[in-house]
């Protein structure tokens, strides 16, 4: 039989046309066009198996947790086995991983906890880069708590950090924490998560990574990054309106989290107020469980006793679902920056293809704001977003704060048909056809 590693290459990720039977919304028709969908960086559409995973929790195992019967044990159960597959999905352990309604709030309830362990003394490095999500719950603590909030630059020709301001401001004396993205949700950019947490701890910060827009793309580690906090969405990556946390176990033992008294203690669920949203945790688990499962294994074994060994692991799966599904959104992402790159008057933002990216764009239209734009592409059936995508200052930045940006998207069931509909009808609008 051949080493583990030849059994991964053997396996293969299946089509993105069998990938698309997988989700009802792309029968939708809109202006007699079939829909496009290139809005997934601000939210996913959803798979059936999803769906039929929180359905079937509400219809048959619906109950709150801890109690002497059936479906509260069942409950039990599911979270349990929520948490496992998602401490799969970022590499970490089930009593690391919490959920809350979104990455927002978790974010703030964080923020609240290290908060009281900070002072005037001392200060908090966000960047240029990041969603407010991961800049305004720290910049509270400036008006709470005294402390002093610095702001890493961001290369507006380019949509990358700077570096060595980073470096300026992380090495400045009373730094505690650095909140960073792991990609852009305006322009895409991918940062080098490992080496700004290795800059953060040897300026001797904790660092916490807003993985929302990463985790849709490239599979997320903690263990390679070795940051302190991860936090993602996932409705973001085909699951519903649910957020996750990663925390290292020392540090969710250990924060002075607000809590009712009764409430557990133990972590991962003394960070967890009140009653979660039961059916959300298990659609993501589903969702992980779907992206997991793209992966279409060899049947035969040349000794069933030694199946096991063939057998991969869910994180295995996750890695070369993920290892394709980047492949494939580099070839997509090519040919959308250079389709739209071509059209006269539309301006592209961010690193080209080539560079650590998502198969995200940022762009504008001479003379037409963004909002007209995503309007007209909508009567042509291509859906995508427009505004700030909550980094205002990142369109601040750019140069962009009046009209805004169009953002468009690729996911696993974006197609090449589809690109080429987007930069023809971006091209159409530039030449003042549509």
């Amino acid at each position: 039989m051949p080493p583990l590693n030849e059994r991964f290459q053997e396996s293969r990720v299946v089509s993105a046309d069998e990938v698309r039977g997988a989700f009802p919304a792309l029968e939708r028709q809109h202006e007699g066009f079939p829909v496009a969908y290139f809005d997934g960086p601000g939210g996913t559409q959803v798979p059936r198996t999803v769906v039929e995973a929180m359905a079937n929790y509400l219809f048959q195992h619906n109950a709150n947790t801890h109690w002497a019967f059936p479906t509260s044990a069942e409950t039990d159960a599911a979270l349990h086995g929520a948490r496992r597959v998602l401490a799969d999905f970022v590499n970490a352990s089930p009593d690391e991983i919490v959920f809350g309604a979104n990455m927002t709030s978790l974010t703030f309830r964080v923020s609240r906890a290290l908060g009281r362990r900070l002072g005037p003394s001392d200060a908090i490095v966000v960047t240029e880069l990041d969603h407010h999500a991961n800049i305004d719950p720290w910049r509270a603590l400036a008006r709470d708590r005294g402390i002093t909030i610095r702001q890493s630059r961001m290369i507006p020709e380019t949509g990358q950090l700077d570096w060595d301001d980073l470096d300026r401001c992380l090495s400045q004396h009373g730094t505690k924490l650095l909140a960073i993205g792991a990609a852009s949700n305006a322009v895409g950019t991918i940062n080098d998560v490992a080496r700004a947490v290795a800059m953060a701890h040897e300026a001797e910060a904790l660092a916490f990574v807003d993985a929302v827009h990463f985790a849709p793309h490239q599979l997320v580690d903690v263990q390679a990054w070795d940051c302190d906090f991860v936090v993602c969405s996932a409705y973001k990556f085909h699951g519903p309106h649910v957020g996750v946390l990663y925390g290292k176990r020392a540090l969710l033992r250990s924060l002075e989290v607000t809590k009712l008294r009764p409430a557990p203690d133990t972590a991962p669920e003394r960070l967890e107020a009140g009653t979660q949203n039961h059916e959300g945790i298990v659609g993501a688990a589903a969702a992980v469980e779907f992206l997991a499962g793209l992966v279409k294994e060899e049947q035969e074994c040349v000794d069933p006793n030694e199946l096991d060994a063939w057998i991969m692991t869910r994180r295995q799966r996750l890695a070369t679902v993920f290892q394709a599904l980047h492949t494939r959104g580099c070839a997509l992402l090519e040919r959308l920056w250079e389709g739209c790159g071509c059209i006269p008057g539309v301006r592209l933002f961010g690193p080209p293809p080539g560079a650590p990216r998502t198969p995200t764009i940022a762009l504008v239209v001479a003379n037409v704001p963004a909002t007209e734009v995503a309007i007209r592409l909508a009567r042509r059936g291509i859906f995508a977003s427009h505004g700030d995508f909550y980094a205002q200052t990142v369109a601040e930045r750019l140069g962009q704060a009046r009209d805004g940006l169009l953002r468009l998207g690729c996911a696993c069931y974006t197609t090449e048909n589809e690109v080429d509909r987007v930069v023809e009808s971006l091209r159409a609008i530039a030449q003042g056809h549509e």
